[in-house]
This record gives structure tokens, sequence and C-alpha cells, in this order.
């Protein structure tokens, strides 16, 4: 399967502990947009609807997905897939807007054969990699995080990374089940919660 994903999840918690049954997005109807607003200050932002995480992973250019929960963030926006300086002040952003949180930022692409995952603990970049299949390791900052290990031992054992000897995808959906959610994102628990079902707010950018 081919996965399209422009998505900054934040926990302030255990991942598999936080996302749960019964989560439910915050009853104040202004904390998503003012979560919205921060992101882009200077644009109309203008509130379209809810729908959930399935669909919203890959947002059109002019939207915005937006989840605010008890002790967690959701975040999906094209624009993080840019790689550039507005990326980075959309994920340090959401990165710092729940106290004490751990967040993850992750960008996959179906056609482009990459992953990108930025890493923070209570606000502070802890990792920032950027791998592709025929490019290799493109950036490798920060300590490696636990479910990276088996990816990187052939690299490790020395192994060339041009190709890269393993799945982008699977790379970057690994570090999500094990660091965003923990559980795979598209993987029902037998407690019946499923990380794509989670209600988000939808937000045109004009």
């Amino acid at each position: 399967m081919g996965w399209s994903v422009a998505l900054a999840c934040a926990s302030a918690g255990e991942p598999a502990e936080v996302f749960r049954p019964g989560l439910v997005p915050d009853p104040d109807p202004e904390a998503a947009a003012s979560l919205a607003r921060g992101l882009y200050p200077a644009a109309t932002l203008g509130q379209t609807g809810d729908t959930v995480l399935d669909f919203a992973l890959w947002p059109y250019e002019d939207e915005l997905f937006v989840g605010v929960f008890d002790r967690a963030l959701l975040v999906c926006d094209r624009r993080l897939f840019c790689l550039d300086d507005d990326a980075r002040r959309i994920a340090d952003t959401i990165a710092a807007a729940l106290p004490g949180a751990r967040c993850g930022v992750l960008v996959l692409h179906s056609v482009i054969s990459g992953c990108w995952f930025r890493w923070y603990d209570a606000g502070e970049l802890r990792r920032d990699v950027f791998v592709t299949a025929e490019d290799g390791v493109v950036v490798d900052q920060g300590e490696r995080l636990a479910a990276e290990g088996p990816f990187w031992k052939p690299v490790d054992d020395g192994a060339p990374d041009v190709p890269l000897p393993f799945d982008p995808e699977r790379f970057g959906l690994a570090l999500a089940e094990a660091h965003m959610f923990g559980r795979g994102i598209a993987e029902r628990g037998g407690d019946g919660f499923l990380p794509l079902e989670l209600p988000l707010r939808r937000f045109k950018i004009c």
C-alpha cells in the first residue's frame, strides 16, 4: 500500500495510553481554531466541517486539519511535505503547542519513495531524519530512536545507503507505531480503537 501522509502528532504521556477508546475532541469549539490560527496568523481561516484522520492525512494545498484532545494534538498539513523552513516552522509550532508533550512529525508520499520524521520532547527537537530510496540518507541528526534500529542495521554493518537498503514507508510507519500512536496507524486493536478514525476539524486557508 502506498501512503501519502503529512501529519504531526503530539501527546502528553505514553501514546498507547493517550490514544485509547473514548478519546474525543476538546468540546471547546475554539480549541482547534486557536491552534490553526497559531500556525497561520496572517491567513484567513474558514471552518468547513469535521472528518476523520483517514481522510485528512494528505490534505489539499489550501486545507488544514486539526484535532485537539485531552493530552493530544493532531495536525495534517501538506505544507510539511515541502521540507523547507516553513515546514520546519509548522512542525516546531505544533511541537511546542502542548506543554511537556512529545511530538512526532511524519511525511510520506505514495509516489516519491521517501520519509521525513522529526521527533520532539517538550518542544525540543531531538531527532531529524530524512531518507529516500534513491538518494539514501539526506538528513540524519540527533540520537536514533529505538524503533529505527532494525532498519539501520545493514548500514551499520557496512552496506551502502545508496540505494537505501530499507523501505522508507515501512520505516516511517514503524516510527509512527512506536512513537506517535502506540499501535499501527491502520491497526484496530483488541480494544476497538483505530487511529484512522480519530475526528479532526477541517479548515480552508485563504
